[in-house]
This record gives structure tokens, C-alpha cells and sequence, in this order.
């Protein structure tokens, strides 16, 4: 049994990562449904929360079923860090994640994120005073390095387990990279194999079938897996997962019956947390992969990334049923 601190969370945990306008409650509590071990929020800006920015305090929403539940926060400044986390608490959170791993430029240039990457002392003092100041674990997620030239992650992670972080989630590439090329198992393998590591390592990075979540256990021994890309509009990712690494088959696609009931879901779940508005338009990126593999089924999902209105995507939502009878679609 894997735990974070006295966190039992399955003997091969499925993490749903935190990305930005995408984990938020609705979407996490889905994904929880459909067999997430732990959710992580969209990642917040400790400036965001010490100033009281609206966005950033929305974002310390929880749901009781998304236990357990991570908060994730970001920043450079130790003060604003160390200030931040009373904030964070005050939403009693299971676990308090900090993002050493997010490469937009946005967030790197104030050196946060993976900008932290290039001043590792830095890294590891900020996260003993945070391990210092709050009673939750701390867990990190990070990346490899900072460019191919500067990978030193088994150092890094031992050096912040010895500081007190209770898990570490590694990111497959470096910061130099991006999103692009392949993601790099066997850095990440190295961490977990180093004799001195007891925490749980996870490994995150184009886990993108059942298959590659199997590999990363079996091939490179880690603890669990973060699932980020692959279960955008498909919170069935984490179920499926399980199914074959119990059964070794491949559970079949959900149903459009399914699909339209989770979609019709999140966008109710949506509107409830952030109103019509917003939660029309931050539900759109998710109907792609919904509704992916349906033939002819392009006008339905241009009538749902286009619709400004709720009941437009309802009605939309009810002429799918309407008009496809499985398996006619397959």
C-alpha cells in the first residue's frame, strides 16, 4: 500500500495532475467518480493568494468527495510562499503540492515553476520552511532539469526528501523541452531506485493508454502514476487503467450514452461552480475527447464549442441521442 504521510492511497495510485483551467472541481470530482486515487487543483499563484485575487481563491474550492485531495501552489518568494500556506490550509486540504515543473514562460520568468530548476539551494530551502510551517503533507512536482545539460534529479529528489516532503511526482522532461519529444522513464526510474529513496516516486508524462501506465510500474518500478493530457474529456482513463492492470484486457469505449451523461454532468457541475458564462466556455476544451471516434459527428461538436448559451449545449447534448444508435457510430 503506497501512502503520502499517513495517506493510504492504493497500491498503485492514479494522481490526476494539476493543469491550469482544466482541474478544477467539477472535473476532479469525475475523475475521483471514475477511479482517481488522488486529485490535484489547477496550480495557484502564492502572490495570487497573499493579494486576495479572486481567480487564485476560487481555485482553493473543494469538494468533500474528492478526497483525497491535493492543493497545489506555485512561487519564488519564500515569504509569499510561507504566507500562503495558512491560506491554503484554511481550505483543509489533504495534501499541499508545489509546482517546480510548470515551464510557461509566464511563471519561469519570475523564477517559478520550473524556473526554480536553474537554483536548486534555492529549491530546497524554500521547501524544508514550508515543511516547517504546515502540518499537511508536502508533496513536489517537478521536471527532469532544467535542459539535458543540468539533469540532476536523483540528487534533487533525495535532497527534498531529506528536507520532508513525503512524495515527488517527476515530470519526464526537462524544462528545455516543453512538451515535445518523448518523455525520458529512465531518469525518473534512477530516482526510484536510488537506495537512499523511501518516498513514493510518480511518474508523469505521455502516460497516454493503460499499456503505458502497466510500463511505468513493471519496466521502472515507480509507485503510481499522474495522469494529465489523457483525461481531458475522458475521466474513464483512470478506470481503465485499473481494469487492465487487473484483468490485462482493454475495457471497451464508454457508450454515447455514457458519454453524453458525463458530458451533460460536468457542464451542470460547471454552471453551478462558475456560473453560465464561465462555465460554458471553460467546459469546451473537454466535448473534443467526449466525443472522440464518432463518425460524422462534426456539426454536433462545432454546436458545442460554439454555443454561448447552456441549453444550446443541452439541446445539442439530446439531438446526439437522438440521432446515433450504437453501434451504427463505430
Amino acid at each position: 500500500m503506497v501512502k503520502i504521510g499517513d495517506i493510504e492511497v492504493g497500491d498503485f495510485p492514479l494522481l490526476l495532475a494539476p493543469m491550469e483551467d482544466v482541474s478544477d472541481p467539477p472535473f476532479r470530482a469525475l475523475c475521483k467518480e471514475n477511479g482517481a486515487d488522488v486529485v490535484y487543483t489547477e496550480f495557484i499563484s502564492s502572490e495570487g493568494l497573499i493579494r486576495d485575487a479572486a481567480k487564485s481563491l476560487q481555485k482553493l474550492d473543494i469538494y468533500e468527495k474528492e478526497r483525497p485531495v491535493g492543493i497545489q501552489i506555485f512561487g519564488a518568494n519564500l515569504d509569499s510562499m510561507i504566507r500562503s500556506v495558512e491560506i491554503v490550509e484554511a481550505s483543509m486540504p489533504d495534501i499541499i503540492d508545489i509546482n517546480f515543473g510548470c515551464p510557461v514562460k509566464k511563471v519561469v520568468s519570475k523564477g517559478a515553476g520550473a524556473g526554480i530548476l536553474r537554483d536548486i539551494p534555492l529549491m530546497v530551502n524554500l521547501t524544508k520552511e514550508m515543511v516547517k510551517r504546515t502540518r499537511l503533507p508536502l508533496t513536489i512536482k517537478t521536471r527532469l532539469g532544467w535542459d539535458n545539460d543540468s539533469i540532476k534529479i536523483v540528487e534533487v529528489a533525495e535532497r527534498l526528501q531529506d528536507v520532508g516532503i513525503k512524495a515527488i511526482s517527476i515530470h519526464g522532461r526537462t524544462r528545455a523541452q516543453m512538451y515535445k519529444g518523448d518523455a525520458d522513464w529512465k531518469p525518473i526510474s534512477d530516482v526510484k531506485n536510488n537506495p537512499r529513496m523511501y518516498i513514493p516516486v510518480f511518474g508523469n508524462g505521455d502516460i497516454d493508454s493503460p499499456k503505458r501506465a502497466v510500463e511505468i510500474r513493471d519496466k521502472y518500478g515507480l509507485d503510481g502514476a499522474m495522469i494529465g493530457r489523457a483525461s481531458i474529456g475522458n475521466p474513464w482513463f483512470f478506470n481503465q487503467v485499473k481494469h487492465y492492470i487487473k484483468t490485462g484486457n482493454v475495457l471497451d469505449k464508454p457508450s454515447i450514452k455514457d458519454r453524453v451523461t458525463v458530458a451533460r454532468r460536468h457542464l451542470e457541475m460547471s454552471l453551478a461552480w462558475k456560473g453560465e458564462v464561465l462555465g460554458v466556455l471553460e467546459t469546451r476544451r473537454h466535448y473534443t475527447n467526449y466525443f472522440k471516434g464518432i463518425k460524422n459527428f462534426k456539426p454536433y461538436r462545432t454546436a458545442m464549442v460554439t454555443a454561448n448559451d447552456s441549453q444550446e449545449v443541452f439541446n445539442t447534448f439530446d439531438q446526439v441521442l437522438e440521432e446515433f444508435i450504437e453501434p451504427a457510430w463505430l
